[in-house]
């Protein structure tokens, strides 16, 4: 494929998911601080990016944890399923960790968004919403899930789609075991993964 027929696609791909993310009204509209399940499904729903630490495999870090950023999608536009999924290789140097140790803890703020910063909150501000999830970084297996999977990333990053293909790639998800959220004063809060996945993080029409 030539230069101009790729840079046209993923043109179209961004449009797109731009156009999904507008049309919704619920992409700035943050769920109330005491519903503590649906913000913490707002925010993974509103990230693109997350903050991935390991269990480092590498020298001279062995045994330590080790931060890295990967792109994430729980869904294109307003489908959100709650889950993490990432496009991976094992030639990347987390991934080398999940391969030993799948345990892992994945990070997402608003901070990534422009709402922070319009409201003058510093990233590290209780009133920046953030989670923190504990959990595991398994492969999709399922042709059902991989599809959304695929959809789910391609539509918000849409460079993916041309990225090597001799580098092996792989559709995976964050399964989460533990869910952390700091969006107000008083300190962290924790929901269950049932808690988490039963809560919406769009809007409630009356």
């Amino acid at each position: 494929m030539d230069g101009p027929f790729l840079a046209m696609r993923a043109l179209l791909l961004g449009l797109l998911w731009a156009a999904s993310s507008s049309s919704s009204s619920s992409r700035f509209w943050i769920p109330p601080h005491d519903q503590v399940a649906r913000v913490a499904r707002f925010v993974v729903h509103q990230c693109d990016w997350a903050s991935m630490a390991t269990i480092s495999t590498h020298k001279p870090v062995v045994g330590q944890p080790f931060s890295n950023a990967f792109s994430v999608s729980d869904g294109p536009g307003d489908s959100s399923s709650g889950v993490p999924y990432m496009y991976l290789t094992r030639m990347e140097i987390s991934v080398q960790d999940l391969e030993v140790n799948p345990e892992a803890s994945l990070s997402m703020s608003l901070a990534q968004t422009d709402y922070c910063r319009q409201q003058g909150f510093d990233p590290q501000s209780p009133l920046c919403a953030h989670v923190i999830l504990s959990g595991s970084v398994i492969e999709v297996n399922g042709t059902e899930e991989a599809e959304f999977a695929k959809k789910a990333l391609f539509t918000r990053h849409p460079e993916m789609i041309d990225w090597p293909s001799d580098h092996d790639w792989f559709f995976a998800k964050f399964n989460i075991t533990q869910v952390w959220v700091l969006d107000y004063f008083g300190g962290v809060k924790t929901v269950t993964p049932e808690e988490y996945f039963q809560a919406s993080p769009f809007r409630k029409h009356h």
